[in-house]
């Protein structure tokens, strides 16, 4: 295959991160790709180590792409079920992230319109073959390369706790501010770092969260950071933390963060359920066992309902998560050797060589 068509955004959400790697395994294999950025708009803010070549082929293959399609072509995108109904040529295979415990008819039918339906997990992927889709596959994410371990010191004396990730009630992150305060609250031997803002909220509505999260309350030890612009700026925080705790979500895709915390050598606290199961282990990761699963709906992403994103989510006890905090707090800043390890088994290059196989067809 020496030509693709590939739809997908580039920006700094995961959607955009996801589309960047991609793009750049498909330019090192020298492939003509017509790229259908979605919005119209190709964000490079968070990607502030992007080669200068690769960001010219990426501007090049969209400006150019209405020259570079052919009916015959295949289409890649990546992007969620709803809005996929539509194709640029005959073929096409879709990539999506899927994170409820069911498929609704609509998802199924639009899942069974591709030629493949890829899903991020294992667990989705199930999900809809039990529902009786025939066309679909897995494949993980890989590694992102840009992001490295940097070998800094930044709190020496006290144990760094982090959470990264979009606030979100699926995300559980209400319950693990509310519990980490109940249980390191102004003691100066602990810190909690949270990168949790959500762009599809407006400030006023992401204080009441954190508001009530806490319940009114102020802590000195909690620090919540603005947006951060550049993957370089996320990767230093993760760098800065001990233990994540964005392994604590109860419905994901792949969940990005805590992925990456564990491949940088961090201890992540992680409900052994969805996506988690296809990279987090006894060994690299400390697995909470979920308590059952509660309606995902939020009446903000997820509404009861709708055609899309119907459902349950994994759900855990306050007194498993604080068990799950002193068990991570035990490794008293011990490098994560197995976590390192993600990095390998894991990378990018795996993960197109296994979509590009799926579209040929290939064994």
């Amino acid at each position: 295959m020496d030509n693709l068509i590939y739809k997908g955004a580039i920006n700094s959400l995961s959607f955009g991160n996801v589309s960047y790697n991609i793009l750049r395994e498909l330019y090192r294999k020298g492939l003509t790709v017509a790229f259908f950025p979605f919005g119209e708009n190709l964000n490079f803010e968070a990607f502030d180590k992007i080669e200068e070549d690769f960001k010219n082929w990426i501007i090049s293959m969209s400006q150019n792409r209405f020259h570079l399609i052919d009916r015959d072509y295949h289409t890649l995108s990546q992007w969620h079920l709803n809005s996929s109904e539509n194709r640029i040529s005959r073929y096409q295979t879709l990539l999506t992230a899927h994170e409820t415990d069911q498929a609704t008819p609509i998802e199924k039918n639009i899942a069974q319109l591709q030629d493949n339906c890829i899903f991020k997990s294992s667990y989705s992927r199930d999900i809809f073959k039990d529902s009786g889709c025939s066309n679909v596959h897995s494949v993980g994410l890989g590694f992102d390369e840009d992001f490295c371990i940097t070998g800094n010191e930044y709190f020496k004396d006290k144990i760094h706790f982090g959470l990264i990730g979009k606030f979100e009630r699926r995300k559980n992150t209400a319950q693990i501010l509310r519990n980490w305060a109940k249980t390191y609250g102004n003691n100066t031997d602990y810190q909690l770092s949270c990168c949790i803002n959500n762009g599809f909220l407006k400030q006023e509505q992401m204080n009441q969260l954190v508001f009530q999260a806490l319940e009114g309350a102020t802590y000195a030890n909690i620090n919540f950071l603005p947006h951060l612009k550049t993957n370089s700026e996320v990767n230093d925080l993760i760098n800065s933390i001990d233990i994540d705790l964005s392994g604590l979500s109860g419905a994901e895709g792949w969940n990005i963060p805590a992925f990456n915390a564990t491949a940088l050598g961090k201890w992540s606290v992680v409900l052994d359920c969805t996506a988690h199961k296809d990279w987090a282990t006894k060994d690299n990761a400390i697995l909470i066992e979920p308590d059952g699963k509660t309606p995902i709906y939020d009446n903000l992403f997820f509404k009861e309902g709708s055609l899309f994103n119907q459902g349950n989510m994994f759900q855990v006890s306050d007194e498993k998560m604080i068990q799950g905090f002193k068990k991570a707090e035990a490794k008293n800043k011990a490098q994560n050797k197995e976590g390192i390890k993600l990095q390998k088994d894991f990378t990018y290059q795996k993960t197109v060589n296994q979509i590009l196989k799926i579209i040929n067809n290939e064994k």
